[in-house]
């Protein structure tokens, strides 16, 4: 064991020097944008299109787009913009717990993989279901790195910008709707939506590849092994030798059907090990109040957010007649994304990135944006409109950096990966998988697209009130927590510092003696 560590010393690697803080931030930013690029363009008017009608006269037009092609009502259509969710739901877990044994970046491949895949299904899907399946699977894709990201993110930033980075990381989200609406809109109206689907598949290829070929990098928290492969070889020969002990048995007698039964016995107790530890760092995550407050505002801000992604292009487009809505909404998204999304960041970073001082800010900025987008609605000028909806939605993408800094900072280290994915899984399940089958319902029953939008803007004051309620929450009981566990990791740990700056973790040789 001790020779297949010292094989190939990652200090003498040139691999793993390339990958700077800085390179590694910008790889999670690209994937993270083509992800959300994704979603915008699904959401535009090119490629989601739009259902045919017919006047009182008599006179029909064909829709357009995947609404019109497969004549999906705007329910469907929701429910279509939130099928990905499965996908989601059910790997976000699985990834988070699988990342304590398996190198990370071999789990992103194989789950860009997949969403590669699934996006060429979208292009070749035939009906309604056959395209609701495959965007099923493209959430597996996110789930790969959107718990794993952001840890590793916060490990390797500068103490000073930790917020800022964790905003630039999250401005991609609002970036990548917009690059998505944008997109869309153009390779829509152009040419066919189904080729929109085909260059995301060709634009992510390369990063699913490169989740296969990276060298493993460590997370804080963890065991301070030089590699995952290398944990799991000394798990691997540990449970080999409980094997062992058990087939052999009393007097040495070997059985074959006695071997076979203690190998399925190992399994289903590790398997059952493995649930009672997910199972109580679940219920660790519920009793935090800080981590359970910061969510459920998370939630109702997610809640608003999906729902004006998607049905924003189309809104604009029936309220104030614009033809141009899918460039437009791209435009104020990816203006007011980046800089609300880098200006909160590096706020927080100058008031002193605090939990109390996170909570104060996402309230305030949440409370001014609500106004703002509520007097949008409110105006029939589309030019006070666009000015009050630009300004708003800038003090609302403030909260980016910010609601998952206190994700992070909320929680022990070796549970970040676990709190972002379950905090991704909530913000989906109870946020912008409903809103926009919701939304799709209001608007069939009330036909009105301002009063719907004013009634779904609404819901960012309460969602002011929920974050302003965790300025008031001790957090002194959990950051010492946080500290105490620090300082056991020490033990395991020669360094604290960020894991790409040359400065790699190395294992103890006591630790592989016999």
């Amino acid at each position: 064991m001790a020779e297949t560590d010292t094989a190939g010393p990652p200090a003498t690697d040139p691999t793993p020097s390339w990958f700077t803080p800085k390179r590694l931030l910008a790889v999670f930013c690209v994937i993270n944008l083509l992800n959300y690029l994704d979603r915008g363009a699904i959401a535009s008017n090119g490629v989601n299109g739009s259902q045919g009608s017919c006047t009182a006269s008599g006179t029909c037009t064909s829709g357009t787009g995947i609404q019109g092609e497969f004549s999906l009502t705007n329910f469907e259509d929701g429910v279509l913009s939130s099928s990905f969710m499965v996908g989601l739901l059910v790997a976000c877990p699985i990834f988070a717990t699988l990342a304590e044994r398996v190198n990370p970046f071999r789990l992103i491949g194989v789950g860009l993989s997949v969403w590669t895949f699934a996006v060429i299904g979208c292009a070749a899907s035939f009906n309604f279901w056959s395209i609701t399946i495959c965007r099923m699977l493209v959430g597996v894709g996110e789930a790969s790195f959107v718990s794993l990201a952001a840890p590793f993110i916060d490990d390797n930033a500068p103490a000073s910008q930790k917020t800022a980075w964790l905003g630039i990381f999250y401005m991609c989200i609002p970036s990548g709707y917009a690059v998505g609406y944008i997109f869309g809109g153009l390779v829509g109206g152009i040419y066919n939506w189904r080729i929109a689907f085909i260059g995301e598949a060709v634009l992510m290829l390369p990063f699913a590849v490169l989740g296969f070929v990276i060298k493993p990098l460590q997370l804080k928290g963890f065991s301070s092994s030089g590699s995952y492969g290398e944990l799991t070889s000394v798990d691997l020969v540990a449970s080999e030798v409980q094997d062992m002990e058990a087939s052999y048995g009393n007097g040495g007698a070997f059985s074959i059907a006695e071997d076979s039964s203690g190998k399925s016995s190992s399994l289903a107790t590790n398997a059952r090990n493995q649930l009672s530890k997910f199972v109580k760092e679940i219920k660790e995550l519920l009793v935090n109040k800080v981590y359970v407050i910061n969510v459920l505002g998370y939630i109702a801000y997610t809640f608003v957010l999906g729902a004006y992604s998607y049905w924003g292009p189309k809104a604009g487009y029936s309220i104030y007649h614009m033809t141009n809505a899918d460039l437009i909404f791209g435009a104020i998204t990816v203006v007011s994304g980046v800089l609300g999304s880098l200006g909160g960041g590096y706020i927080l970073d100058f008031m002193s990135n605090t939990i109390s001082n996170g909570f104060k800010l996402l309230s305030a900025t949440t409370f001014i944006g609500a106004i703002l987008c509520f007097s949008a609605f409110c105006f029939k000028s589309v030019y006070v409109y666009l000015a009050l909806f630009s300004i708003g939605e800038l003090f609302i993408f403030a909260i980016q950096g910010p609601v998952n800094y206190i994700n992070l900072e909320a929680v022990k280290p070796n549970l970040r990966p676990l709190s972002m994915a379950m905090s991704t899984v909530a913000i989906h399940v109870f946020g912008d998988v409903p809103s926009s089958p919701l939304v799709g319902v209001v608007q069939d029953h009330i036909n009105n697209w301002r009063a719907s939008s004013l009634i779904l803007t609404a819901i960012l004051f309460p969602t002011a009130l929920i974050w302003f309620a965790g300025v008031c929450l001790p957090t002194v009981n959990s950051l010492d927590e946080n500290n105490d566990h620090l300082e056991e990791s020490t033990t395991n740990q020669s360094s604290t510092t960020p894991l790409l700056e040359g400065r790699l973790i190395k294992i103890a040789e006591s630790s592989s003696e016999p």
